[in-house]
């Protein structure tokens, strides 16, 4: 767009005196009810030129018209609609077919270096429809990034200790008899996420019992309050579980046995980790997604230590009269937020202060980029002050790209009471959708069924990807599997129909006569469809600036949409002549290139068969 608005600068300065800047002509993608390619908007001049936007429009359009700079317009009201001769849009289509995707859009120098921490589990589950968002955004913003021209990188933190670990831990060692993985043929980290949910069943059921003693009675009288009894010790469970429970003492104990190094509670706890790594590790490779760097909080939590007590002597925390290290927080609109327990354990915020200052000792990045739940919002807001309170120099380089709950159509998951859907059965779910689809099409019958099977698995693995990632972070979403497999709705297998489509015109095309596209005259469609193409660019560096797959995973929607519509309106391999032919079977392939390659972007594989 940029070599026609100098065009269109010249003309404002030859016709009415007027210099214009970069950025004073408002130029858009002409409305598609017009014929036209492209819009000026006229109204900021009306005033200034003091004319009607029609006169300004037939002045501008008939001069345009007789340098050739344009072939045709309307003014449509305040809108000067235009159409830039074949010549301009032929050139463009000779660089898209002469440079691949990825050169063309990637800039001459590295853009800075993105480190993308991402997943982040807990060692008590298996990962489940939540993690599969926030996978699926981290691994798609990291290779969004890395074709935009940043040199990206992805972390985790696996939260490998405290007291939801050590619940599961408990149970095993309470209730499991000696039971492994190994022995009872469940996934490891499903096998452990099954304790971690027995200890809050056997936890719910003394909780109840307590609710009926003396003691709870007197707590509920002694705080005077206006709660029902049900109301009051639904709020009061934490502070049980703390104070009063016998399973939560224990739970204590073996976190403060973990802290001082006991042998026998460490091999306990590293068994059990150990076994929910290698569940983790199947489910990353089933999503094809990899990490760069994996830190331990087990390790961490010791670098928040060193934190606490440097901010402890600087003035920036203080110690309350029980041990506990606070912050105050209130002048940046937040609360006072507690960094250290009394007994001198952790906290999340801890180790999150400890291992920021240790990330950008280890990677000097420009921009660390938590791929973390809205529910953390908070927590995050408070971290980055801290970190801003405590001087350090890469506060203002830390975004928190917070997405909403994914919820199915059966309601919201409750992971305590193991109302989850496992990430692995979630995969599986719509891989199931994929296959009695294709079966119902047939159109794989021909095929071995190991290469059913493969194929299968790629298309399910996409509607799964596409239909989270097509949903602005931000908001909350509803995952369907079934409504992710419609081949007709907006959704991966329908762009990936378009790329198959494609390959089969591509292979049909391999068998005719070679054929030079030379000088043609160009379709509406056609001069649509190179428009769209020449602009994905500019859709991957937005993507990246805005941490926002939706918008690469919508461009993809809408060229495979106009691709499919050209499709059934003109004829490719039946055209009327061969140099038809081959110009739109090189824009065809041109489309299949840059599907495959936004695809490959949001971690979508893209199958030649359907």
């Amino acid at each position: 767009m940029a070599a026609f608005t100098t065009r269109f600068q010249d003309a404002f300065r030859d016709l009415f005196g007027i210099a214009t800047e970069n950025g004073d002509l408002i130029l858009q993608v002409c409305n598609p009810q017009f014929q036209e390619d492209y819009t000026l908007i006229l109204f900021p001049w009306v005033k200034k030129l003091g004319i009607s936007p029609e006169l300004l429009g037939i002045r501008l359009g008939d001069a345009l018209k007789e340098k050739g700079i344009i072939v045709s317009y309307n003014v449509v009201k305040g809108y000067f609609n235009f159409s830039l001769p074949d010549t301009h849009w032929l050139e463009h289509f000779a660089q898209l077919k002469s440079i691949p995707v990825s050169d063309r859009i990637r800039p001459a120098a590295p853009k800075g270096k993105v480190l993308i921490e991402y997943c982040s589990p807990n060692t008590n589950k298996p990962l489940h429809l939540g993690h599969i968002r926030n996978i699926l955004l981290g691994w798609s913003v990291y290779k969004i990034a890395q074709a935009a021209g940043y040199v990206s990188e992805t972390a985790q933190v696996i939260n490998d200790r405290g007291v939801a670990i050590c619940k599961s831990m408990l149970a095993w060692k309470k209730w499991a008899n000696g039971k492994t993985p190994q022995t009872t043929g469940i996934k490891p980290d499903h096998f452990v996420g099954d304790y971690y949910v027995l200890f809050e069943s056997r936890f719910k059921e003394e909780y109840d019992a307590w609710q009926q003693s003396e003691q709870s009675q007197n707590i509920y009288r002694e705080r005077m309050t206006s709660l029902s009894a049900a109301d009051f010790f639904s709020k009061f469970k934490n502070e049980y579980f703390n104070a009063h429970s016998l399973l939560g003492r224990e739970v204590r104990q073996l976190l403060l046995q973990w802290e001082s190094g006991d042998p026998e509670v460490i091999a306990l706890w590293s068994m059990m980790n150990q076994w929910v790594y290698e569940g983790f590790r199947q489910t990353y490779e089933k999503l094809n997604v990899r990490f760069d760097h994996t830190d331990y909080e087990s390790e961490t939590y010791l670098f928040g230590k060193d934190i606490v007590a440097d901010g402890l002597s600087r003035g920036v925390f203080e110690k309350d009269e029980s041990g506990a290290v606070w912050i105050d927080l209130t002048s940046a609109g937040l609360d006072k937020k507690i960094i250290m327990r009394n007994d001198g354990t952790s906290l999340y915020i801890t180790q999150d202060l400890g291992t920021a200052r240790e990330r950008h000792s280890r990677h000097r990045a420009d921009r660390y980029i938590y791929v973390v739940g809205d529910e953390q919002d908070y927590h995050f807001k408070v971290l980055f002050e801290t970190l801003r309170l405590l001087g350090e120099p890469y506060a203002e380089q830390l975004y928190h790209l917070s997405y909403g709950m994914v919820d199915l159509p059966e309601g919201r998951m409750k992971s305590r009471e193991g109302n989850v859907v496992d990430a692995d059965d979630l995969v599986e779910s719509v891989v199931a959708e994929a296959r009695h689809a294709a079966a119902e099409r047939g159109e794989l019958a021909v095929l071995s069924d190991e290469e059913q099977e493969r194929i299968c698995q790629l298309i399910g693995k996409a509607a799964l990807k596409y239909f989270i990632l097509k949903v602005h972070p931000k908001k909350r979403m509803l995952f369907d599997p079934k409504e992710s497999v419609d081949m007709q709705g907006h959704t991966g297998p329908y762009i990936v129909n378009a790329y198959v489509r494609i390959q089969s015109i591509l292979r049909k095309g391999r068998e005719m006569p070679p054929t030079d596209a030379a000088m043609v005259s160009l379709l509406r469609h056609e001069r649509n469809l190179i428009q769209v193409l020449l602009s994905y660019g500019e859709v991957i560096r937005a993507s990246a600036d805005e941490l926002d797959p939706s918008n690469l995973a919508n461009y993809l929607y809408n060229l495979a949409k106009q691709f499919h519509r050209y499709y059934h309106d003109h004829s490719i391999l039946s055209a009327e002549s061969p140099a038809i032919i081959a110009f739109r079977i090189e824009l065809s392939r041109c489309i299949a290139e840059t599907l495959k390659h936004g695809m490959e972007c949001l971690g979508i594989e893209m199958p030649d068969r359907m």
